[in-house]
């Protein structure tokens, strides 16, 4: 199968390149990424000699058709995103354009090219957030009810994605994911940025909202299920990708500085951004019984394992801290 994996230099489109790779070494990969702020192709350096990496805007239908007809792409894996939600609060175009129109022009390349496969990534805030008591999940048959701009802008696109497969017959499939994290996660988020802060004796900023909590997944856990959808899911169907384990953003904190030898007093609050969820949780009831897919990787160990890597790999984000468009310090109040 010759697959293409657009936002190939990110966080989870790297880690899903390599799994693929490695899980399927007869297979071509095709990585496709802009090389924004977040796209670093050194995270493809031990995969370079096996896989094709193009130079590609998702929102330029006619690049991306020209790679799929050249490469005769069978799946279309689309990880490509902007996904800071704290950036999107301050620029919200660029997440419709890259995340809306962004998805319509690969679903028209994909369409127009005659793929056999076209598998969209998508989150569990497309159905907004959850209150923080109580132990109820979302399904995949809840209603979308997104409240940021980031959000919302991923909703728009599983919208394209449903549209296209309807009106064009388009083959698809989507998974929703919870939290991600791992190795080679751009230092603006909260895992890896904490760890780098703690390792230079840093604060760490915490929301004031630190009860909040998110579901937390390892990255190749995330792979995994990813391949299971693709390999035997139902064609049209949505799966939810999660673990099952919440943690706030204190408890975070505190295991980074657990596991780095660090302390508690490098813990500092800031203002809330506004629109912040509240809680997230995935039922994944239908992925591990339709596909037998279920999560690997305790939070734990994966946590600290995740915190020991970024100390090891100083290398390769000290380079990318001072890319973080945000400081996640203090907010403005809302215009009028």
């Amino acid at each position: 199968m010759n697959v293409l994996v657009t936002g190939g230099a990110g966080f989870i489109g790297s880690n899903f390149v390599r799994y693929w790779v490695q899980h399927h070494p007869g297979d071509e990969v095709v990585a496709y990424d802009a090389l924004t702020y977040a796209g670093n192709l050194a995270d493809l350096d031990d995969v370079a000699d096996t896989i094709t990496f193009v130079h590609g805007d998702v929102c330029d239908t006619e690049r991306a058709l020209s790679v799929l007809e050249d490469h005769r792409i069978d799946a279309v894996v689309h990880f490509a995103a902007e996904s800071h939600n704290s950036l999107a609060v301050l620029d919200p175009a660029r997440f419709f354009r890259t995340n809306v129109l962004g998805t319509q022009s690969m679903l028209e390349a994909a369409r127009r090219a005659g793929t056999a496969r076209f598998h969209h990534i998508s989150t569990c805030e497309v159905y907004g957030d959850l209150p923080l008591e109580g132990d109820r999940a979302f399904t995949e048959e809840d209603p979308y009810r997104p409240r940021t701009p980031y959000n919302a802008s991923k909703a728009g696109a599983d919208h394209a994605v449903r549209a296209y497969a309807e009106t064009y017959g388009l083959a698809v499939t989507i998974t929703n994911c919870s939290n991600n994290y791992g190795p080679f996660q751009f230092p603006e988020k909260v895992i890896p940025l904490f760890t780098a802060n703690a390792l230079d004796d840093r604060p760490l900023p915490l929301y004031a909202s630190t009860e909040n909590r998110r579901e937390w997944l390892h990255v190749i856990d995330h792979c995994r299920a990813v391949e299971a959808v693709l390999t035997r899911g139902r064609i049209g169907e949505t799966y939810h990708v999660g673990s099952g384990v919440e943690a706030s953003i204190a408890e975070i904190a505190d295991a980074v500085l657990h596991t780095l030898g660090k302390p508690e007093s490098l813990k500092t609050i800031v203002p809330d951004r506004p629109g912040h969820d509240r809680r997230y949780l995935l039922d994944c009831t239908k992925i591990g019984k339709e596909l037998g897919w279920e999560p690997t990787i305790g939070f734990e160990d994966g946590l600290a394992e995740t915190v020991r890597w970024y100390a090891a790999h100083r290398s390769w984000w000290e380079p990318l801290r001072h890319r973080a468009p945000v400081v996640e310090t203090s907010w403005a109040p809302t215009p009028g």
